[in-house]
């Protein structure tokens, strides 16, 4: 089977090409499942149940987060019920969510987790302890696991990576917004990307408004930084070939659009 995951989409230049070129990547790549992060979704911070409810719609089954997933109020109210976000599953016991979730795909379920990873970032309770627990639970329904490994520090995710080697099918980085260029099938059939890169503006500084950014690093004063409303758009995404029997990888593929990579079918 093959899992198409859609890097951070930030504010309303992702969502819009999100939704231009997610049917075109599908007939280009035929994915089976598509999973989409989302938690910068809403003005580049958190998401709104509009959103998530638009991400479906437009052909995601499930919708990732990270350290921003509480940024916006309006999740608390609905995600209770949304069957298909995922948000990190090692925030603390009590927090509203879950960051586990099955997906159907004909006879076949995938598992998909969510885990923050703690390097310069909130600290949260352990991901690789959490990590075996979820992956123990999802072992007795499939053997097809994803894990969104939402952090900073490369070498975190590179570590996190080398350990479910073999556990999961897959191992992909979120959150620093930059697509890395280290696909590669680990030697126990594991497919791993240290960063699948961010969907939102092109010119901007991690998708915000590169004139704060940089006047933050000139005075280091308080900015408040704000997602560019026009200008060029990337998409940043990754295809999965995953053998459907052993929960393996045969195949990671990196798939990046912007001026400088147009699209071809």
């Amino acid at each position: 089977m093959k899992l198409l995951f859609i890097g951070d989409v930030v504010g309303s230049p992702g969502r819009d090409m999100l939704k231009e070129y997610l049917p075109k990547i599908k007939e280009k790549y035929r994915p089976h499942i598509t999973v989409v992060n989302g938690e910068n979704a809403a003005g580049g911070r958190g998401i709104t149940e509009k959103i998530y409810r638009e991400f479906l719609e437009w052909g995601a089954q499930a919708v990732t987060l990270g350290n921003h997933a509480w940024d916006n109020r309006d999740v608390f109210e609905f995600i209770g019920n949304a069957k298909y976000l995922v948000r990190p599953a090692n925030f603390p016991a009590g927090t509203p969510g879950e960051g586990l979730k099955f997906l159907k795909w004909n006879q076949l379920e995938i598992a998909v987790i969510n885990l923050q990873a703690r390097t310069f970032m909130p600290s949260l309770d352990c991901p690789f302890i959490k990590a075996d627990q979820l992956v123990r639970e999802a072992k007795k329904r499939t053997p097809i696991i994803f894990v969104d490994f939402h952090g900073e520090a490369t070498s975190e995710k590179q570590a996190i990576g080398w350990y479910l080697d073999g556990k999961v099918s897959a191992v992909v980085g979120t959150h620093t917004h930059v697509q890395t260029a280290d696909d590669r099938i680990l030697p126990n059939g594991t497919a791993y990307l240290t960063d699948v890169g961010m969907t939102g503006p092109y010119d901007g500084i991690l998708g915000m408004e590169r004139e704060a950014v940089i006047h933050r690093f000139l005075t280091s004063l308080p900015v408040r930084f704000e997602v560019p409303k026009s200008g060029r758009t990337i998409i940043s995404a990754v295809i999965i070939d995953i053998d459907e029997k052993t929960g393996h990888s045969k195949k990671i593929e990196r798939i990046l659009i912007n001026d400088d990579h147009p699209f071809y079918m």
